[in-house]
């Protein structure tokens, strides 16, 4: 299953990726489940992201970044799950980075996923989508007017 959002920000798209960063991984995370960030090394390929959820049920999702690059119309880094929760036997997330003009960008967030089953895919269809859609008002938020100098 897909879920794919876009999200139009202030900033050079370049920028915009740079700031890819603990802070703004901080800012994204959900309040509900509770969880607690492990390990965050970055937002290039090789590093890794560890979360652990710890309530209603304790577990772990670690996500390896896999991917990354600049061209000159966008920035990107990929996530795919390593050790995912109980329920999901697979996660791709994509984070795009366009430029829209010098001084704007558009963030799309492009996750690919599947439940241990069909039927689980489709019940975890609206949570993923509701649980990711609160970051274009944090995006937007986030990057309103500011850049890296």
């Amino acid at each position: 299953m897909n879920v794919r959002l876009e999200t139009e920000v202030d900033g050079n798209y370049k920028d915009v990726m740079a700031r890819f960063d603990l802070d703004l991984f901080k800012a994204l995370a959900p309040k509900v489940p509770p969880m607690e960030i492990v390990e965050f090394t970055g937002s290039k390929k090789g590093d890794r992201v560890h979360i652990r959820f710890t309530s209603p049920v304790q577990t772990e999702w670690i996500s390896l970044i896999t991917e990354d690059g600049t061209t000159d119309s966008e920035a990107y880094f990929v996530d795919e799950g390593h050790t995912l929760p109980p329920g999901l036997s697979y996660w791709r997330h994509k984070h795009i980075v366009e430029k829209v003009s010098e001084n704007r960008s558009r963030i799309v967030d492009d996750i690919t996923f599947k439940g241990s089953n069909f039927i689980l895919s489709l019940l975890m269809y609206p949570a993923i989508y509701l649980g990711f859609y609160p970051r274009k008002k944090i995006y937007r938020q986030y990057f309103k007017n500011e850049s890296i100098d």
